[in-house]
C-alpha cells in the first residue's frame, strides 16, 4: 500500500507541476493589459508604463513565472492588482463558503443517488426501475441553473421558507446552512442523476458475475448477495464519479454562485477576470486545480482500500 501510495504521489508533483506552467501560459496570452484596464483608455503612456513596473508586470514572463511559483510553495499567493490585498486572504475568506457547499451538494447527491441506484438495479426492468432511470435522465438534461431559479421561485418567492440569495456568514451556523441549502441542492440534483445512473449500471454488472451465483447457491438472499458482495465490488467506477463531483462542485459553481449571489471562489474567479486581475485568476485556478488533484489522490487510495488487486499491480 506504501509503495502504490508513493507512486501516486510522484504522479501528483507531476500533474501539479505541468498545470501550473499551463495555467500561467494560458493567463497571460489572455488579451488585455491588467494596467491598461485599471487607468482606463485615456491614460498615457508613461502612466501605464509606472503602474506596469509598481505591479512587476515588466519584467520577462519566466521570471514571473518562478517568483509566481516559489510564492505559491510558500503559502504566498501573491497581492491582488485591484484590490491591492493577499489573494491568501481573499482566497480564506471565500473558501468558507464554496468549500462547505461544494461537500454539503456532495452529501445530499450521495443520500439520493445510493439508494436510487440500489433500487433501480436490485428492481431492474420493473416499474420503480423504470421511474429513477426517467428521474436521473430528466435530473440529467436539466441544466443546474434552471434548477436553482425554479428553486428559488419555489421556495424564497412563494413559501418565503428561504432566502433568495446572499449569505449571512458562520456567525450563525443555522443560518447559514440555510443559506446554503438551496444553492446546494441545485448543484446535487443533476450529479445526483449521474451518480444513480452509475451505481445502477455497476451493480448491474456485478450481479452476473460468477460469484454472485455462487453467494445466493450458498444460501443467500438477493437483498443479502447485493449487500454483502455486489455494492463494495460496484464502488470502484461510484468513487470516480464521486472524485469528478466534488472537483466539479467545488471549482464549477461559478453560475449557482451568481445566481444565490455567494461571495464564494467561483464568483471571485469571474470578478477578477473581468478586472484582469491576473494574479487572482492563476492562484485561484492553480488552487483549485490542487484541490482537483489531490481529490483523485484520496480517490486513487480509495480504489486500493476498495480492491487489493490494484495494490499488487502498483
Amino acid at each position: 500500500m506504501l509503495r502504490y501510495a508513493l507512486k501516486r504521489l510522484v504522479s501528483l508533483a507531476v500533474s501539479l507541476a505541468v498545470a501550473s506552467v499551463v495555467i500561467f501560459l494560458v493567463v497571460e496570452v489572455a488579451p488585455g493589459d491588467p494596467a491598461s484596464f485599471m487607468l482606463g483608455i485615456n491614460a498615457r503612456e508613461d502612466t501605464i508604463a509606472a503602474l506596469r513596473s509598481e505591479l512587476g508586470l515588466d519584467v520577462p514572463k519566466w521570471q514571473r513565472y518562478l517568483a509566481w511559483a516559489g510564492g505559491m510553495l510558500t503559502g504566498d499567493f501573491g497581492t491582488s492588482y485591484t484590490y491591492r490585498t493577499p489573494v491568501s486572504e481573499m482566497v480564506a475568506e471565500r473558501m468558507w463558503i464554496s468549500l462547505p457547499l461544494a461537500l454539503y451538494a456532495l452529501i445530499l447527491s450521495t443520500l439520493i443517488a445510493f439508494p436510487a441506484g440500489l433500487l433501480a438495479a436490485s428492481r431492474r426492468g420493473r416499474t420503480s426501475d423504470m421511474g429513477v432511470m426517467a428521474a436521473t435522465q430528466l435530473g440529467v438534461a436539466i441544466p443546474n441553473f434552471w434548477f436553482a431559479m425554479l428553486l428559488v421561485l419555489v421556495f424564497a418567492i412563494n413559501l418565503r421558507w428561504f432566502s433568495a440569495g446572499g449569505f449571512p456568514g458562520w456567525d450563525d451556523p443555522v443560518q447559514a446552512l440555510k443559506a446554503l441549502t438551496l444553492p446546494a441542492i441545485a448543484l446535487a440534483l443533476p450529479q445526483a442523476a449521474i451518480l444513480a445512473r452509475v451505481m445502477r449500471s455497476s451493480l448491474i454488472d456485478i450481479l452476473g458475475e460468477d460469484f454472485i451465483r455462487t453467494a445466493r447457491a450458498k444460501g443467500l438472499s438477493p437483498g443479502q448477495a447485493l449487500w454483502r458482495h455486489g455494492v463494495r465490488n460496484a464502488l470502484i467506477p461510484v468513487l470516480t464519479i464521486l472524485g469528478l463531483q466534488f472537483s466539479f462542485l467545488l471549482a464549477g459553481a461559478i453560475i449557482i454562485e451568481q445566481v444565490f449571489f455567494l461571495p464564494g471562489l467561483g464568483r471571485l474567479i469571474f470578478q477578477a477576470i473581468t478586472q484582469r486581475d491576473l494574479i487572482v485568476v492563476e492562484s485561484v485556478v492553480m488552487l483549485l486545480v490542487f484541490a482537483v488533484i489531490v481529490v483523485n489522490f484520496a480517490v486513487d487510495l480509495a480504489y486500493a482500500a476498495v480492491d487489493p488487486r490494484l495494490r499488487q499491480k502498483a
